[in-house]
């Protein structure tokens, strides 16, 4: 299935295409178009729109368009993703919804993407997914440990 989303990614941007390809859609196909096209964009090749003024999988009060996919997509009983999801929130927004300690860190590690030279959103995404690897190996420790809010202990 193609997915449809705006380009000059960040957050939220990674982390739904990284979300979709681990747990909804293993062919996805993620395409980055400007924002005043995205919507038109979609329709034209019948895609998916998330992370979109509007749309489903998006933005809906404080929370960010990985907890809309999560809930859509009901993964939330995996609590490992949904803790993941409060982290990615915080990175996303202004923090203050769940007040994740990663939230900011996240943030920092997803603009300096930005910054790195790479050609385009595809490339920041294969390049970025790694991280998101990670913290959600970090948050099925935190889990396993009964840390549901976050805050690992070494």
């Amino acid at each position: 299935m193609k997915w449809i989303t705006r380009s000059k990614v960040k957050v939220d941007r990674v982390a739904c295409p990284w979300l979709i390809n681990r747990f909804v859609d293993r062919n996805a196909e993620f395409i980055f178009v400007p924002a005043n096209q995205a919507v038109a964009e979609a329709k034209k090749q019948n895609a998916i729109a998330f992370d979109i003024p509007g749309v489903e999988p998006g933005h809906h009060g404080r929370e960010c368009s990985f907890e809309a996919i999560l809930k859509k997509y009901r993964l939330t009983d995996d609590p490992a993703l949904t803790l993941l999801g409060k982290i990615v929130n915080g990175a996303d927004t202004d923090n203050q919804l769940w007040n994740q300690p990663e939230g900011p860190g996240l943030s920092a590690i997803a603009e300096g993407f930005r910054h790195l030279g790479f050609e385009d959103d595809r490339e920041i995404n294969t390049a970025e997914w790694i991280v998101y690897d990670a913290i959600y190996a970090c948050c099925q420790e935190m889990i396993r440990q009964g840390r549901h809010d976050g805050a690992l202990k070494e």
